[in-house]
């Protein structure tokens, strides 16, 4: 059995690219970060703790569990959650390149066995100007997106270039990575 445990729209739309039934589990916890904690740590952290909740209903299943964070001058970026913050979070990425991490985790909920990774994205932002950051969020309304950036729909206006090894894992959920794991497992 395969299980995604996150409640993502996005992450569950990039799973259902792979011809496999998987169930949905949206796990219930504390995303505060700790104090000084990193971006990547985070991620990789959030990630491993959403698979390990699953384990709670799934006794034996390849339970996937990911979490995206970003960062700038060593700022963690997360989902903004109101139009204010989101446009705080454009304008301090506004001419600027910010480093997205997707980490994700594939427990074998029986074993206890996990996989884990991070893949990093780094995504230039052009300039923009507050009417720019206004008429996109006014369409998009990206509030439960990390940085306010969704690359997939209109977000890609607001960007210079995404370099990264994965080009899903700016969505949230690193394909490649998790075809690998799910492949060794």
């Amino acid at each position: 059995k395969l299980v995604l445990a996150s409640s993502s729209p996005y992450r569950r739309s990039l799973l259902c690219r792979l011809p496999l039934e998987f169930e949905i589990y949206a796990p219930n916890i504390d995303e505060t970060p700790s104090v000084g904690e990193l971006a990547p740590t985070l991620a990789l952290r959030l990630a491993t703790s959403k698979a390990h909740a699953a384990t709670e209903k799934f006794d034996d299943a390849l339970i996937i569990g990911c979490d995206q964070t970003a960062s700038l001058h060593n700022q963690l970026i997360g989902k903004p959650g109101s139009h204010e913050v989101a446009v705080e979070q454009l304008r301090f990425m506004s001419g600027n390149s910010v480093t997205f991490y997707s980490a994700i985790c594939v427990l074998h909920s029986r074993t206890r066995e996990a996989k884990t990774g991070i893949v990093e994205s780094v995504v230039t932002f052009s300039r923009l100007s507050d009417h720019e950051i206004e008429e996109y969020l006014v369409i998009e309304k990206p509030y439960d997106f990390t940085g306010s950036a969704k690359i997939d729909g209109l977000g890609i206006t607001l960007v210079e270039s995404v370099q990264g090894s994965d080009p899903t894992s700016i969505i949230g959920l690193p394909m490649i990575t998790l075809v690998k794991m799910l492949h060794d497992f």
